[in-house]
């Protein structure tokens, strides 16, 4: 687990006056069926920050559904897409074992201290890779955010595991090294 969110986890009870466990015990019984709505929830109703909201509701959903469960729900039906997720994240791997691989509903964080790249599915034939580059020009293949906003700064869209390049490769690691 990443330094930073394990310091949050710990500070949780001091800062919040419940653990992260009784947490997730009050947003089980209230059975939020969208992410925004327990976290307008816990900031209106318990006064907690957006942080810690947003921490403690995404911490509670990860841990109803297997890590494994997650990245197979988002590859179902889209099963051709497999080859070139696995091609990111073994190179991912490489970069250094301080990189955390966080599986969500429709999408793959990967971390160093903060997200450098998310792997999402788009279509069935695409995934849409995204990147934190600072003040990295877009171009015909390193495009504009598009649908990611700014949880990224740039996209390529992936749809053949050729793709995974040295040049895609030389962005991942290029967005690794600033993500200290």
């Amino acid at each position: 687990m990443d330094k930073a969110l394990q310091t949050m986890i710990d500070n949780m009870p001091e800062k919040t006056g419940k653990s992260l466990e009784e947490w997730k015990i009050i947003l089980r019984k209230k059975g939020f069926e969208k992410h925004g709505q327990a976290v307008k929830f816990l900031k209106s109703e318990h006064g907690l920050t957006h942080g810690f909201a947003n921490t403690i509701v995404s911490l509670s959903k990860q841990a109803d559904i297997p890590k494994e469960d997650l990245v197979e729900n988002q590859y179902k039906g889209k099963e051709n897409l497999i080859p070139i997720y696995e091609a990111l994240i073994e190179f991912v791997k490489s970069l250094g074992n301080d990189v955390t691989i966080t599986p969500k509903k429709t999408s793959v964080s990967v971390i160093r201290k903060r997200q450098f790249i998310l792997i999402k599915p788009a279509t069935k034939t695409r995934i849409d890779l995204g990147f934190k580059l600072k003040d990295k020009p877009t171009t015909a293949r390193l495009e504009d955010s598009g649908p990611f906003g700014t949880m990224c700064t740039h996209r390529v869209q992936l749809t053949d595991t050729s793709q995974v390049d040295d040049q895609l490769k030389s962005w991942i690691k290029e967005a690794y090294e600033e993500s200290v």
